[in-house]
C-alpha cells in the first residue's frame, strides 16, 4: 500500500529580485519658461534590492543639456517571477544653469516604474518615469522625463 500526503504553505512571488546596474536613454518632455528642458539625453541607473522587504533603494543619473542625480526609495509589487511594478519618492539634484531632463533646481520627485528580469541570464530591462515637482528655477513648474534601458544584475 501506497500513502500519498500533501501539504501546502503560503507562496509570494519574490518577482525581480536582485540588484542591477544599467544603462539607456531619457526624455525630457517639458520645459522652463525660457524653452529649455525639452531633450533627450542618457541615464545610468541603479537598484539596491533589500531582499527581506518588498523596498528598494533606487538612483539615477540623469545626463542631458544639464545633469541631475535622482535617489529615491521605492516600494515594489510582484507581477510575477521575473516583474514588478514600483512607486518611488525622493529628490531630483540638478547641477549647473542649463536644465537636465528633470528641471535646473533641488526638487521632490515621484517615480513610477518597472523592472523585468530576462529568464535564464542577469539581464534587467527598465523603465520609469519621473516626475519632478517645482523643478525649473525659471518658471515651468514640474518636471516630465522617462528613462529606459537595460541593465546586470549584481
Amino acid at each position: 500500500m501506497i500513502t500519498v500526503a500533501f501539504t501546502t504553505e503560503p507562496v509570494s512571488a519574490q518577482a525581480a529580485y536582485g540588484s542591477y546596474v544599467g544603462i539607456g536613454p531619457t526624455i525630457g518632455f517639458t520645459e522652463d519658461d525660457r524653452g529649455e528642458g525639452r531633450q533627450i539625453g542618457g541615464v545610468i541607473a541603479v537598484r539596491y534590492k533589500l531582499l527581506e522587504y518588498p523596498i528598494s533603494l533606487r538612483t539615477q543619473g540623469i545626463i542631458g543639456a544639464g545633469t541631475a542625480v535622482v535617489p529615491t526609495v521605492s516600494y515594489d509589487v510582484p507581477l510575477d517571477w521575473q516583474t514588478d511594478v514600483y512607486l518611488g519618492a525622493g529628490a531630483a539634484f540638478a547641477s549647473g544653469d542649463t536644465p537636465s531632463p528633470v528641471g535646473d533646481k533641488t526638487s521632490f520627485v515621484l517615480q513610477p516604474g518597472i523592472d523585468h528580469v530576462l529568464p535564464n541570464s542577469n539581464a534587467v530591462l527598465f523603465g520609469n518615469a519621473i516626475i519632478a515637482f517645482d523643478a525649473y528655477r525659471n518658471g515651468g513648474g514640474t518636471a516630465f522625463s522617462l528613462q529606459g534601458g537595460v541593465g546586470v544584475q549584481f
